[in-house]
């Protein structure tokens, strides 16, 4: 429990005095303190002031002078400040004993906020006829942070991936193959998923803007690929299919893996939309408009003075939204689940089980990958349909957090670096469009970046060998890329920046990896194994016990970013923790003292901080190299 053991017993002795007072329903906080006003704090002398009819001073006055009575491990004093606030101060040597040995443990950080119950995270979902840019990554590198999380927090999580393979951007390559003669082998060198995207899908849709007439093409081979047995279909399943294990390379590249592919191909042909639909007419969720501009059509009502929402139009034919309602459904475990279930051609890294859903026999045992939750990684552009579709699930599940959309803006270019990437923006950060080629794909970034990060690193560490140079390379910009994805509010749009990602200073995931390589380097220089079995009462200057505190402060954070699904929680977590390191760093002497006892309590802090940065590192996926 760490830092939280001390929170917990000041509640609990709080919770008493006020039980002691008969007063049992005030619902007063008790959190770590800002600076200057000791180590926790709490607003209890506030909410009683009303109920005494006593000024906050006055109250915190007398809870302090009750408080300093009650049975006390973890607090040394208790202080009533001016403002009304309860300070409490740690007694630090038990807490140093208390953290320092927790923090050496594996599940070190866990939250039970979960109860083992199953939750559905599903995120990336990019139509397979084109590589993943630089925009997609934030929905790839968000989804999979939250699943971690949510391991962390004790969460069975099952990791979806949907498949949009029959889509018009499918339709769109599949038109550039059959019609136009595009080769079905890309040039030497270049990755399918890169050819298809800048080649084959760029230069359909020009063809389509100088000729209106072949948008008649487009919908035929639309309509194809909904018929499961035409040679369309199957021919456009071979070439998704080929882009698709492309996109896969580069999130595995990324440390992102999956449990399970859906395919919306498969979607439509199982059956799950007759089943849905009846359902939503049987419990008065759609309605048939009898007139007006949707005569025809059954429609969900829209709420707020927003339009109604068609969803099957007067021609008998349902709409993309006809998709989303019954993935969803099955998602949560609704209906009757129609797919079977094959193990993927290729192995995740690491022995990562990867399956796929399938329409056709299998001998693989039945899978299950629904939850009694789920969470849907959609950029914020889809917050309407998102909208409806939680509206329903809920309706569905007769639980309003059931279905839960996680949205997010969307990622720019800064001008620099769509400058060195070779677009031309005219001095300003660009938005990417896959269909006009304007966007920079994520196995360019990320080269981009593990080559600078190899350039720097061979001018610091000659002595290197390549492949060491190599793998260390490659967490960096793997950690780089992640973590600038992870570090801003879900709500601001990110103006990705090669070059300050890159930096050693500041809130950069080099920063961050690099306090662990120092702390590496002290252990190793003092060639002995850090031990918790040391005097922890020694550790009582100002730095060493900022650091202590923000390592018990761990599950806190972990709590907090499950609980408001906020990557950024732990992203900030983990730059504190570096910060505090690096003050530590600058004012703390470690080894050479002349004092073993007092070195040996210093190492059993460096380690501590150590292992809990590479714990909380891990749930953004970002490695922890020992050398930079």
């Amino acid at each position: 429990m760490s830092f939280k053991s001390l929170i917990d017993e000041i509640e609990n002795n709080i919770h008493k005095i006020l039980d002691d007072m008969s007063i049992f329903d005030i619902s007063f906080t008790v959190e770590p303190a800002k600076p200057g006003f000791g180590d926790v704090s709490s607003n209890v002398s506030f909410l009683l002031a009303k109920h005494l009819k006593k000024n906050p001073k006055e109250i915190a006055d007398f809870m302090s002078e009750t408080y300093q009575k009650s049975k006390s491990t973890l607090v040394s004093k208790v202080e009533s400040h001016p403002s009304g606030y309860l300070n409490f101060f740690a007694n630090w040597e038990k807490l140093n004993q208390l953290i320092l040995s927790e923090s050496n443990l594996d599940e070190f950080g866990s939250v039970d906020l979960g109860k083992n119950s199953t939750i559905v995270v599903e995120h990336t979902s990019v139509n397979p006829n084109k590589a993943l840019h630089i925009g997609h990554i934030r929905n790839v590198v968000l989804g999979d942070t939250i699943a971690r999380i949510l391991k962390k927090s004790n969460y069975k999580v099952n990791i979806l991936n949907y498949v949009d393979d029959s889509g018009l951007q499918v339709a769109d390559i599949i038109v550039g193959f059959t019609y136009f003669g595009f080769s079905q082998d890309p040039p030497s060198g270049k990755k399918f998923d890169h050819y298809c995207g800048d080649d084959v899908y760029v230069k359909t849709t020009e063809k389509y803007e100088k000729d209106p007439s072949l948008e008649e093409i487009r919908k035929k081979t639309l309509k194809d690929l909904e018929d499961g047995n035409s040679e369309i279909a199957q021919f456009a399943d071979k070439i998704t299919r080929r882009v698709l294990e492309s996109q896969l390379e580069t999130c595995w590249n990324l440390g992102i893996y999956y449990d399970c592919l859906n395919f919306e191909s498969q979607i439509i042909r199982s059956g799950l939309w007759g089943k849905i639909f009846e359902k939503l007419k049987e419990m008065c969720l759609i309605e048939f408009e009898n007139e007006g501009k949707n005569e025809g059509c059954w429609v969900i009502r829209g709420e707020n003075n927003e339009e109604d929402k068609v969803l099957v139009r007067s021609n008998g034919t349902a709409t993309y939204i006809a998709k989303d309602i019954p993935y969803a459904a099955w998602k949560l475990g609704l209906l009757e689940d129609p797919f079977k279930y094959q193990k993927y051609e290729k192995t995740q890294p690491g022995n990562h089980l990867l399956w796929q859903t399938t329409l056709v026999s299998s001998n693989e045992i039945k899978q299950n990958f629904t939850g009694e939750k789920v969470i849907t990684v959609i950029d914020s552009r889809q917050a309407r349909l998102q909208k409806i579709i939680t509206n329903l699930m809920s309706k569905f599940k007769s639980a309003d957090d059931a279905y839960v959309h996680l949205g997010y803006e969307s990622v720019t270019l800064s001008a620099d670096t769509a400058q060195t990437l070779g677009l031309d923006t005219d001095g300003k950060q660009t938005q990417m469009s896959g269909r006009k080629g304007h966007y920079v794909n994520a196995d360019s970034v990320y080269d981009l970046l593990k080559n600078k990060t190899i350039e720097e690193t061979r001018k610091r560490h000659p002595e290197m060998s390549d492949p060491e140079i190599e793998k260390i390379s490659h967490h960096v910009a793997v950690g780089t890329l992640r973590y600038e994805m992870i570090k801003q509010d879900l709500d601001k749009i990110i103006a990705f920046d090669l070059a300050k990602s890159l930096s050693l200073e500041g809130d950069t995931a080099p920063y961050i990896q690099y306090s662990h390589a120092r702390a590496s380097r002290i252990i190793e220089k003092s060639m002995r194994v850090p031990s918790i079995d040391v005097d922890f009462s020694l550790l009582n200057d100002k730095f060493e016990l900022d650091l202590v505190k923000i390592i018990g402060l761990f599950d806190i954070y972990v709590l907090d970013a499950a609980k408001n699904l906020s990557p950024k929680v732990i992203a900030r977590y983990c730059h504190d923790l570096a910060v505090a390191f690096s003050s530590f760093y600058e004012h703390v002497k470690v080894i050479d003292l002349g004092n073993e006892k007092l070195e040996n309590s210093r190492l059993c802090l460096v380690n501590s901080f150590k292992l809990t940065l590479e714990k909380a590192l891990e749930l953004l996926g970002i490695v922890s190299p020992d050398k930079m």
